[in-house]
């Protein structure tokens, strides 16, 4: 406990009095949080986690509705979501990110405001200052990092700082960056895929495509109304890859089929079938293939050093692309190396986000 003394000078009368008054103040972990607030923010395409206190107090899609006469956000995350792809004519649904970068500056401000106002279920007398570190894809460019330092500021951030999304998955999952030992971080995340390999607490070489979870989603759909003459919409499609999507054509314990429904578009009528996880599998096949081209890219810009550490450590899967059934497999028959899926891999760059920040000061790796 400490103790504060105020000396307050209080005039009266034109006279001047001197009263001591003695407030005791308990001081303890969190108490500056009535002046600052520090938060870590995975804005991601997909999904925007926020970590406040080491809790994720924000897990939401990255997604707006906004009203079109006026321009006005109606809705943001779990309820936009809902809203996606069955409005009217007065509403849209928008999603801010692209490709892992900001591709609507407005929306992209609107919606972290939004979310920055979920974390604290009490109203606070004053405004606290925020503090922020935010990842982002190794491959942007100097614009795309300004538009997202702009648009945290814009929502509130006094102090914003960046770090890569490879780094950030390699402090989730448990990976001592500052090391002197090599490690490759592949994160898959709805726009980007990352790959890179980190030593002495930095990246040494990195490769940043932008295909990820998106695409294989878009795959689904091109399917669908290829070979089934089927019309469904990108939630049906993200629904399709999680229940039954497979990297793989032979799975050890494979999922059931799934039911879809969708438009038929010969008669126009809704319609229902059955897929197999096999279906998906060759339907996502060039896409994951992509990947696979730029995982073994990476491995070749690898110094011999950090080779050899690597093929010691293996491959450190990570982000929402980490889940697909079977892909973990398909990666180590392509580089014959060890492929380790990291635990909770939606959450594992948002919880080293979270650690970025609680040691802003140790890790040098942070772009301000």
């Amino acid at each position: 406990m400490k103790r504060l003394k105020f000396h307050l000078i209080l005039y009266d009368n034109g006279e001047c009095r001197s009263d001591l008054l003695t407030f005791e103040i308990l001081v303890h972990l969190g108490w500056l949080d009535f002046l600052t607030q520090d938060i870590a923010i995975d804005l991601g395409t997909a999904n925007t986690l926020i970590i406040h206190n080491d809790k994720v107090v924000v897990d939401e899609p990255s997604i707006v509705a906004v009203d079109r006469k006026s321009g006005k956000v109606i809705a943001i995350g779990k309820q936009a979501l809902m809203m996606h792809g069955k409005t009217n004519a007065n509403i849209e649904t928008i999603r801010p990110l692209k490709d892992g970068v900001i591709a609507d500056f407005y929306a992209a401000e609107e919606m972290i405001r939004g979310m920055i106002k979920k974390i604290n279920d009490t109203k606070r007398w004053f405004k606290p200052s925020l503090r922020m570190v935010i990842c982002i894809p190794s491959g942007i460019t100097e614009v795309e990092k300004r538009a997202v330092k702009d648009s945290a500021e814009h929502a509130g951030g006094k102090e914003v700082c960046l770090i890569h999304e490879p780094m950030a998955a390699a402090l989730g999952i448990g990976i001592d960056v500052e090391e002197p030992q090599g490690n490759m971080i592949i994160d898959i995340g709805g726009g980007t895929s990352e790959i890179a390999v980190i030593s002495l607490g930095g990246i040494v070489c990195d490769k940043s495509i932008r295909v990820a979870g998106d695409d294989l989603t878009h795959d689904i759909e091109d399917y669908m109304r290829r070979q089934h003459n089927i019309n469904i919409g990108e939630r049906t499609a993200e629904r399709i890859k999680i229940e039954v999507g497979a990297a793989l054509q032979e799975l050890e314990n494979p999922p059931a089929d799934f039911a879809v429904h969708g438009r038929d578009m010969m008669t126009g009528i809704p319609k229902e079938i059955t897929v197999s996880y096999q279906e998906i599998a060759y339907a996502i096949d060039k896409t994951i293939s992509k990947i696979e081209a730029a995982i073994h890219s990476a491995l070749e810009m690898t110094p011999p050093e950090l080779s050899a550490d690597i093929f010691k450590t293996g491959i450190y899967l990570a982000g929402g692309g980490a889940l697909l059934r079977g892909l973990d497999k398909r990666i180590s028959m392509k580089t014959k190396l060890p492929v380790h899926i990291a635990e909770d891999p939606l959450r594992a760059v948002a919880r080293g986000t979270g650690l970025a920040l609680k040691n802003m000061d140790r890790y040098p790796f942070l772009i301000r």
